[in-house]
């Protein structure tokens, strides 16, 4: 499981992101699992990284609070200018307990329908699942090889979920699908039956 460490921050409001900044850090929330809203701040570099590499999906584990506590990327505030996170909200969760998020889709392999000229139509790009939050997967990966022909389609019943990892979708539920592509509709040609009328109009019968 992926580390952060925190500390507790005594400065609050607009005026703590400013402070925190000299110091490469960061404001942050931690909240959720019965606990009261605690504001900690963390250090910006490593955080950029852990949300690069784990997301909104994955738990991670808050170290320096007095022991180490689960918890997920809730919602992350970014500089309209930079881009750069300027704070955080980590949703804790109790260990053991299930929680229901939505895992980012991965599409692997090449569909033999595409290579022939259909195009892949992507109809979800996440699915909602149910796991114990430390068997939560970081993606969940979609085979499109199985895709042979126009009209195949991958269901939710379909794809290969982690143990412990249980979708809150309907397996019916389209996840992927080959279609034709819709040819271009020929140019149609416009006759300018004025101009044609004109010249009629303009043409001199020759003497008999």
């Amino acid at each position: 499981m992926i580390t952060l460490e925190a500390t507790t921050r005594e400065i609050t409001g607009k005026k703590a992101f400013g402070v925190l900044a000299t110091d490469g850090r960061i404001p942050a929330v931690l909240y959720g699992a019965k606990r009261e809203v605690q504001s900690i701040s963390i250090p910006l570099a490593p955080f950029k990284k852990v949300l690069r590499d784990a997301g909104e999906s994955t738990v991670i584990e808050i170290s320096g609070l007095g022991g180490s506590i689960q918890a997920l990327i809730h919602e992350v505030d970014l500089d309209p200018v930079t881009n750069l996170p300027r704070h955080v909200d980590f949703l804790a969760v109790a260990k053991g307990a299930k929680i229901e998020v939505a895992i980012p889709l991965t599409f692997t392999g090449e569909a033999p329908a595409v290579k022939a000229g259909a195009r892949l139509v992507k109809v979800m790009h996440e699915l909602e699942v149910s796991a114990d939050a430390a068997h939560l997967p970081h993606e969940i990966e979609v085979d499109i090889s199985v895709l042979e022909k126009d009209g195949d389609q991958i269901h939710v019943r379909d794809l290969k979920l982690p143990k412990g990892v249980e979708a809150k979708e309907d397996g019916e539920e389209v996840v992927v699908l080959t279609q034709v592509a819709e040819e271009e509709p020929e140019e149609a040609v416009v006759l300018d039956i004025g101009a044609i009328e004109v010249e009629q109009k303009g043409k001199t019968e020759e003497p008999e």
